[in-house]
């Protein structure tokens, strides 16, 4: 249990609180976000919890909570909860229904998605107030030559790409978005599926060795170009 400092005994000492009246975002009628917190409610303590409501094919954006561990109950309609596992490099993906959970440990990449309209998922947080940092702004403010020469792309296909993403999105798709048909069932993430998993490998190609940036070329990279900075490293 949490230790908590509040003087039980003051008029603004807090018990109850409305989540309604404290949007964390919102996309429209069917897809937004409550939020509580200690900020909202001095009694709380050490725990926090986000009230989510989904319509199908919405998905809470992929993000990771630096400072809390999230335990995602399903109060109505059904989720698919995803999440890698930094131990093994798998893609994990959690249906859950009324009355189920999918716990998220801290710092792990996980983004949930609603299968049926109406689906309400409550996110509770071992933490007073939840951080996290979303993909939308890993994406958008990280240069698009950086990406590019990092994972050997074509930079002006990533700036085309990545250019709608002009702030974090939190619910997605976009409202705005053009390209976006109506959910389909192969867009779904496959319960349990580890489709994605890749062996668990702990090193780092070059790792340890001086290296001269400009010597390192994958073949077949079209992209290829000088990288950004001169830097070398040694471990």
């Amino acid at each position: 249990m949490a230790t908590s400092y509040v003087d039980y005994t003051l008029p603004n000492t807090q018990f109850t609180f409305d989540l309604n009246q404290n949007p964390f975002f919102k996309k429209d009628d069917q897809n937004y976000i409550n939020f509580l917190s200690i900020k909202q409610l001095n009694t709380l303590g050490n725990n926090s919890l986000l009230d989510i409501f989904l319509s199908t094919g919405n998905v809470v954006e992929p993000h990771i909570h630096q400072n809390a561990s999230e335990l995602v109950y399903c109060i109505s309609g059904s989720a698919v909860v995803s999440l890698i596992n930094p131990f093994t490099n798998e893609l994990l993906n959690f249906t859950i229904t009324p009355g189920q959970v999918a716990n998220v440990p801290q710092g792990w990449w996980h983004y949930e998605m609603a299968t049926v309209d109406q689906t309400h998922l409550l996110a509770i947080f071992d933490a007073p107030v939840p951080e996290a940092i979303f993909g939308s702004d890993i994406l958008r403010l990280t240069p698009a030559s950086v990406l590019a020469h990092t994972y050997c792309l074509d930079e002006n296909k990533v700036k085309d790409t990545l250019a709608p993403i002009q702030k974090t999105v939190i619910v997605g798709p976009p409202v705005d978005c053009a390209t976006q048909v109506s959910p389909a069932t192969n867009n779904m993430p496959h319960p349990n599926s580890q489709t994605n998993a890749q062996p668990y490998v702990n090193r780092l190609p070059y790792w340890g060795t001086w290296v001269d940036p400009r010597i390192i070329h994958e073949p077949g990279c079209p992209y290829y170009t000088e990288p950004p900075v001169n830097m070398s490293y040694q471990g």
